[in-house]
């Protein structure tokens, strides 16, 4: 079961992990992949996690449905300029038997109005919430969706861009454009501690220019993380729509003072892409480094025997510990199949990261020990079964710790200041990381940089100071430096 190394062929190294690891696989429909039990997971826990998160900020769920009339998305420019690409089209109902034998397109279904396959919510939201807002005690509207999102990629990669994927979507409506703002910027500060304080993934918060920024919005606030190849991942998104979709929609509430005003609006998202994001930024050579509070299977214990009165006396230590430990909220599996030999069982865990293994066999019952291996460091000690059930709750938090604090470090290795165009296109060709570098602020610029390099603005820095400089491009002057980089 061994894995293609990092250094040889990254992307190959990405597959085979996820393969191996058993987290998911490719469907029989292009682009699209199945997430698999130990995959699901995963999503299962960020479900939890985060769906608990926003609903102690005031946060409603609600369910739109998966097909929208293409009228709606035409009623925002930029929107459907945006997605018009990408969308998947019903256009008809209905399928007929031809000879007994084929399936076919039964021509008299066509619709009257096609539907859109949802590419994101805003439209048909916005259609609704013209229904739901008419006074300003109506506001604000504070709401979450977790669905599934089909946006038809050409080239697609697990987790990172398919053609299908499971997200969640906030779609908020508010009466000033101050409050909506402040709204954008306080889910970018909840997805950036989300991300941080669970996936032990260092990020930084952007802006994202014009011609990257979501279709429809007036600014979009990002957070991005640098994976150990030296591209950058964009993990979550906050837009900041401004009245664009209130107007396309014609969506006005009524003030205090008795006017018509436009509603302020803001949406904002993960996805599926943060498992790719969490794999790429943590594992090694030998299979996934899953952080703690994100692994399905936080402790594997395997008994080691020969007998079934072995067998006895080891469960007689372990039932009690997986009880108590269970108790604390850590998830834990006991693996004593017999069809696999030990070796099998340590070799499957450590590709599917599970952070702590604890081996238990005749010897260590006559020590009054086990052995731990962490799946971080791979370091092995022997600890007293007395003291197993407090150090396994610290040693979680070390190694919760330990891979941000790894990955932190790299990021920070990543970040590179660049004054030449020269350098830069030295430093790009290697996937050197976040290249911090004085751009003029024009698209024009960045076209240019992009399609001579193949290097985006990944953002422009919201809490990195820089100081007034030269466009490495064109020599203008420069307002502060932003991140380009090589991107998935």
């Amino acid at each position: 079961m061994k894995l293609t190394k990092r250094n040889e062929n990254y992307s190959k190294w990405y597959n085979e992990i996820i393969l191996k690891a058993n987290i998911a696989e490719k469907s029989d429909v292009r682009g699209c992949m199945i997430l698999k039990p130990y995959g699901f997971a995963i999503w299962e826990k960020i479900q939890s996690i985060l769906d608990r998160i926003l609903k102690s900020t005031g946060h409603e769920n609600v369910y739109f449905p998966l097909l929208i009339p293409k009228s709606f998305l035409s009623k925002e420019f930029n929107h459907i300029k945006g997605f018009a690409k990408e969308c998947a089209v019903i256009t008809h109902y209905r399928l007929k038997n031809l000879n007994n034998k084929n399936l076919i397109v039964d021509q008299s279904s066509h619709l009257d109005e096609e539907l859109i396959v949802r590419p994101t919510s805003e439209t048909i939201i916005w259609n609704s919430y013209k229904r739901w807002i008419n006074s300003y005690r109506d506001l604000p509207i504070l709401f979450n969706q977790w669905a599934n999102i089909i946006r038809w990629e050409m080239r697609t990669r697990f987790f990172l861009r398919t053609s299908e994927f499971l997200w969640q979507e906030g779609h908020t409506a508010h009466s000033t454009k101050k409050e909506a703002i402040n709204h954008t910027k306080k889910m970018l500060n909840i997805y950036t501690n989300f991300v941080e304080n669970f996936f032990s993934i260092p990020v930084i918060q952007g802006i994202k220019t014009s011609s990257e920024k979501f279709a429809g919005a007036e600014k979009t606030f990002c957070i991005e993380s640098i994976m150990q190849d030296g591209k950058s991942i964009q993990i979550a998104t906050s837009h900041f729509l401004g009245k664009n979709f209130s107007k396309a929609f014609d969506v006005k509430y009524t003030t205090k003072k008795g006017k018509k005003k436009y509603v302020w609006a803001t949406s904002w998202g993960i996805s599926t892409r943060l498992i790719g994001a969490m794999i790429m930024t943590h594992s090694d050579d030998k299979g996934l480094i899953l952080p703690p509070k994100m692994a399905p299977i936080q402790i594997v214990i395997i008994p080691v025997y020969k007998t079934q009165e072995q067998l006895h006396l080891i469960e007689k230590i372990v039932f009690p510990f997986k009880a108590s430990i269970e108790k604390k909220g850590i998830n834990i599996k006991y693996d004593k199949r017999t069809y696999y030999t030990p070796g099998w069982k340590f070799n499957e865990y450590e590709i599917k990261g599970i952070p702590i293994r604890i081996t238990i066999g005749k010897k260590d019952l006559d020590r009054g020990t086990v052995e731990v291996v962490r799946r971080d460091t791979l370091e092995k000690k022997n600890i007293s079964i007395k003291k197993l059930e407090t150090f396994i709750p610290k040693l979680l938090y070390k190694i919760q710790d330990n891979i941000f604090k790894k990955a932190l470090k790299r990021k920070e290795k990543f970040l590179l200041k660049v004054d030449s165009y020269e350098e830069f296109k030295k430093k790009i060709k290697t996937n050197s990381g976040f290249l911090f570098s004085h751009w003029d602020g024009t698209s024009e610029t960045e076209k240019k940089i992009k399609f001579e390099t193949n290097a985006t603005i990944r953002c422009i820095p919201i809490n990195l100071t820089s100081k007034l400089g030269k466009c490495i491009f064109s020599k203008k002057k420069s307002k502060q430096r932003v991140l380009f980089a090589k991107s998935y």
